[in-house]
């Protein structure tokens, strides 16, 4: 999980702003952000609040400012999170942190593709696992790969060695197309409109809905796992 510059203060301390305070800091420009909201952009890296030795969040002014600036660059520039946290952490580094409204020349690099002896070697995959990824559905067959099937493919090797195969997986493929039609009947309504401004707010809704679905899932996992261990 991407975290935010490890420069900044983790440890509470006097002066900082509550979660409650910062909405109040930022309603006024950016009327649909909620408390979920500022937790999902501290899952993805953009602050990294101090915790109280209760666990509430505070938020020095730093995370205020970049969390202001990547709500802007949302908005205003439809841009990717990891491409937003990135941005915000050159220009912190560089001292200059209203620098960041300052879209990249080129947001949009062309992303590497790899072969088929490629992908085995940069997964660490034998021959035949690709296979069984492939003719089972977790992967389809093709003439290159994303850097998305590589990592996907590590994560078979991993679960691999522990005696879990593709085919133990089509369950969780199936259950990941349920839950995308669960997020995309959430966003019917944005969904059906046409302007840039919907389509930028369904794509930030989107990975919202998608992470809260997963701490949920996780929590059922726990607890599943809990009474199988117990």
């Amino acid at each position: 999980m991407p975290s935010a510059s490890p420069t900044r203060e983790r440890t509470a301390s006097p002066g900082l702003l509550s979660i409650g305070q910062v909405l109040a800091r930022l309603t006024p420009e950016f009327p649909d952000v909620s408390a979920s909201k500022l937790r999902f952009l501290e899952v993805r890296g953009i602050v990294t609040p101090a915790r109280t030795d209760s666990g509430y969040r505070k938020f020095s002014t730093s995370d205020v400012e970049r969390l202001r600036l990547a709500l802007t660059l949302q908005r205003d520039h439809y841009l990717p999170l990891n491409v937003i946290r990135e941005q915000l952490d050159e220009a912190e580094a560089n001292g200059n942190l209203s620098g960041a409204l300052t879209p990249p020349p080129s947001i949009a690099p062309v992303a590497r593709r790899y072969r088929r002896g490629e992908l085995l070697s940069a997964a660490g995959a034998a021959p035949q696992l690709l296979n069984d990824a492939i003719s089972t559905g977790i992967i389809a067959a093709g003439e290159s790969y994303s850097e998305h099937v590589v990592t996907l493919l590590r994560g078979l090797v991993a679960l691999d060695r522990h005696g879990i195969e593709p085919r133990h997986l089509r369950s969780v493929r199936q259950s990941a197309e349920r839950d995308v039609a669960l997020i995309e009947s959430a966003m019917s309504a944005l969904l059906r409109r046409t302007d840039a401004a919907s389509r930028g707010k369904a794509n930030e809704l989107a990975p919202e809905l998608a992470s809260q679905i997963d701490e949920v899932r996780a929590l059922f996992m726990k607890d599943a796992l809990s009474r199988v261990l117990s």
